[in-house]
This record gives C-alpha cells, sequence and structure tokens, in this order.
C-alpha cells in the first residue's frame, strides 16, 4: 500500500502521465484503479481530513476551526478539450478555483469551475459541498464580491456568516486585509 501512495503522489507531483509511471512503483493501472476507489468511497477525504486536524492540534487550535476565508482564483487553460470558460473581470479564458481554507491556511473545501460563473455563484457551489470539517464553522471572511444576494442565501441555509472585508477606497495597490 505504501507503493501505491507513492506512486500516486508522485504522478500528483510530477505532473506525469499515469502511463509514464516508473517501474519501481505498482503498474499505473493498479495505482489509478487504487486513487479511484479511494475517491468514490471517500478514504481520500478521511485521510485529509484526519491530516488537517493533526496539523491544527499542532498548532495549538482546536481539530475543527470555527473561521475561514473563502475566495476565487481563475487561471488560464491550454487549448486542449476540456471544461473552461471566460472571465469577464479577470480576461481569463480558463477554469475558475472557488477555496475556503481556515485560518492556518489549511485546505476545507474546494470547487473547480469553468472562469464563466461569478464569484458568488461558485461560492453557492461550495458551500453546499462543505463536509463534516466544517461543521464548527461560524464565521467566514470573504471579499468584497460576495456581497449582495450570497449574503441572504447564506442567512438562510447555513449556520454560520459571511463577513465581508472592504479595502478603504485610500488604499492604492496590494495590500493584505
Amino acid at each position: 500500500m505504501r507503493a501505491v501512495i507513492n506512486g500516486i503522489l508522485y504522478v500528483v507531483v510530477s505532473g506525469c502521465q499515469w502511463r509514464m509511471l516508473p517501474r519501481e512503483y505498482p503498474a499505473w493501472q493498479s495505482v489509478y484503479t487504487y486513487l479511484q476507489q479511494w475517491r468514490d468511497d471517500g478514504t481520500w477525504q478521511r485521510l485529509h481530513d484526519t491530516l488537517r486536524a493533526q496539523v491544527r492540534r499542532r498548532a495549538g487550535r482546536q481539530k475543527h476551526p470555527t473561521a475561514g476565508a473563502l475566495d476565487s482564483q481563475s487561471v488560464k487553460t491550454t487549448h486542449l478539450p476540456g471544461v473552461r470558460g471566460y472571465d469577464a473581470g479577470k480576461k481569463v479564458n480558463g477554469r475558475k478555483r472557488h477555496l475556503l481554507v481556515d485560518t492556518l491556511g489549511l485546505l476545507l473545501a474546494v470547487v473547480v469551475t469553468s472562469a464563466a460563473p461569478s464569484d458568488p455563484a461558485g461560492a453557492r457551489l461550495l458551500l453546499r459541498r462543505m463536509g463534516g470539517a466544517c461543521k464548527k464553522l461560524r464565521r467566514i471572511w470573504v471579499d468584497g464580491t460576495y456581497r449582495g444576494h450570497l449574503l441572504e442565501w447564506v442567512l438562510l441555509h447555513s449556520h454560520f456568516c459571511l463577513q465581508p472585508v472592504l479595502r478603504s477606497d485610500e488604499q492604492k495597490g496590494f495590500v493584505v486585509l
């Protein structure tokens, strides 16, 4: 099993194709089958949640976070077939990653869409898919893009609140908020 996990991590880190997996690992078909099985039965998610809880405990935090931050990032993609769209705000043709992290920056939830949906639409998708790791979440900080109807929707459908963090009109350039 250790060789299977090492094979999965090799493909993830190197970015190689499955068929290019070196011979020192099990056959690529076996490694890929285990990856699919663990993804489908929730083993991979449980492993991630367990490791995140251990990192939080070592940092002196509770196992389950009570606060987090939500944002998105549009990234360009190649011209190969696949899901992609155009983000008119950032002028990017590609995909958009919607991420929810805890206060340590550890991943809680992620949704990847085409770049076309708005940030609030992507946030709705992400908030619907949050798992048990977010059961004690009470506050999520967001930027100004997430104001409006999304705040009302969260109040009706969730047990936490979104808190927009806005920068002042006097601030120019990049500033950590």
